[in-house]
């Protein structure tokens, strides 16, 4: 009795370990996706009040919980019983972050500020009277695109535990999962809070801790608009990322444009190491302006069979 219970453990211990590394492996995969993850989520849940700001992040956080909570045996099941799915699966999501990319920058370039004193108190008082809405909008479009990236992530993950048992897959990708997503909407959470940690410092008899609390009250803000731009970005690049990754000719594309570029003398290297993300920040924008083209050209036309 005693001897088969000393072979389980070390079985469970071999299991664990194999995990351990395995979770490794994927964390190392997909640590770029969780960089463009951590700057979108952290522009999405931007611009609400600052005693919302963590109940926002939260409920983002649980919904994302629930999209890996979905995606973990979708995953599996696709990846066993229709494997040829997980592709064009992840061109549509790509397509889609590509699409709400340029989404936001057309509505950034067409939203005009208000000129006067009197339209930025009747603008101010929109967005209180409107505030749970606002709120909600931003909880929805945030988990939408955690979803999408979180389905990268688990895909990427699976691809790093492929040939490994059923068991060893199910953990990895619940390891990687919960990781991630206590990562990502940790570090989201601690920098909508930055404002608020500047403010209590300066706020302390100690000069040295204002000096800090009026350093973090300035940076608060660009940080933030710095994050819009950053998460802007990553739409487009995560988005070309996987449109690239999933059209051979465009993979076989950045390949060859990175072996050109590497012949450049002296600044090759550095080059050839940008090219890939050059050509997926390119591809995610023609993408998403083609998927803007085309949903407004549909619009068009079921407009006009309305009105005929």
């Amino acid at each position: 009795m005693a001897s088969s219970l000393l072979i389980l453990l070390d079985d469970i211990a071999a299991v664990l370990d194999d995990v351990a590394v395995m979770s490794k492996m994927a964390a190392k995969k997909t640590a770029g996706v969780l960089g463009d993850d951590l700057a979108l989520n952290a522009q999405q849940v931007s611009g609400v009040r600052s005693d919302r700001e963590l109940p926002v992040v939260w409920a983002v956080a649980k919904g994302s919980f629930i999209n890996k909570l979905i995606l973990v045996p979708l995953a599996l099941a696709i990846s066993f019983f229709a494997p040829w799915l997980i592709t064009p699966l992840l061109m549509i999501g790509g397509l889609f972050l590509c699409y709400e990319g340029v989404e936001k920058v057309i509505h950034s370039v067409q939203h005009k500020k208000a000129k006067t004193e009197q339209a930025a108190q009747q603008e101010l008082e929109q967005i209180e009277t409107d505030l749970e809405t606002f709120e909600k909008d931003k909880i929805k479009g945030a988990v939408r695109t955690d979803f999408i990236l979180s389905a990268e992530i688990v895909v990427i993950s699976l691809g790093t535990v492929a040939a490994a048992t059923f068991s060893t897959k199910v953990m990895v990708l619940s390891v990687i999962a919960i990781l991630m997503t206590v990562g990502v909407y940790g570090f989201v959470a601690m920098i909508v809070k930055i404002d608020d940690l500047g403010l209590y410092l300066t706020q302390q008899a100690s000069s040295f801790k204002q000096t800090i609390g009026r350093g973090l009250l300035a940076f608060a803000p660009k940080l933030m608009k710095t994050l819009t731009i950053v998460g802007t970005v990553a739409m487009f690049l995560v988005g070309g990322g996987i449109i690239t990754h999933a059209v051979s000719s465009l993979h076989h594309l950045t390949e060859e444009a990175v072996d050109h570029a590497e012949l450049i003398p002296t600044v090759g290297n550095i080059i050839g190491a940008v090219t890939p993300t050059l050509i997926n920040l390119i591809i995610g924008i023609v993408a998403g302006l083609l998927v803007v083209l085309v949903l407004g050209l549909i619009n068009k036309i079921r407009n006009k069979s309305t009105t005929a």
